[in-house]
């Protein structure tokens, strides 16, 4: 990737840590979670709307504090989480998110990035039965 190319994708991330996208709270979600990065102070809170089938993603919302890297991250997340299958969901991995954020993230960086997706994850599995946790901690 150019400079220039680069430079849209940082701009892309500032904008949405200025002006993040579905940043709030659904009042009737069908799962919450909560998930932290200790290391750099990041917090997350997601909110997820299934629809009937429960198989899909409908409406994501979210909140939290920390770098701009996690706040960008969870927010162009939340735009491309609705209409998407909860398989798909669980097959993403670090690489997704990164691609999405357009940018190379150093190795300290990477749970930052990522805490957004392993919250929404960690929600879905908790809300499965598949996990028994209170919230994520990308440190682990």
């Amino acid at each position: 990737m150019g400079i220039g190319g680069s430079d849209m994708y940082r701009q892309q991330i500032l904008d949405h840590y200025k002006n993040p996208r579905n940043y709030g709270e659904i009042e009737d979600a069908t799962f919450t979670h909560i998930g932290e990065n200790p290391m750099c102070g990041d917090t997350i809170e997601m909110d997820v709307v299934l629809d009937d089938d429960e198989e899909t993603i409908s409406h994501v919302a979210f909140r939290g504090d920390g770098c701009a890297i996690s706040q960008a991250a969870a927010s162009m997340l939340s735009q491309e989480l609705p209409g998407t299958d909860i398989e798909e969901l669980q097959e993403m991995d670090r690489d997704d998110i990164i691609d999405m954020l357009g940018v190379d993230i150093s190795p300290m960086r990477v749970k930052c990035a990522v805490l957004a997706e392993k919250v929404a994850q960690d929600g879905t599995d908790i809300y499965f039965g598949e996990k028994d946790i209170e919230q994520t901690i990308t440190e682990d």
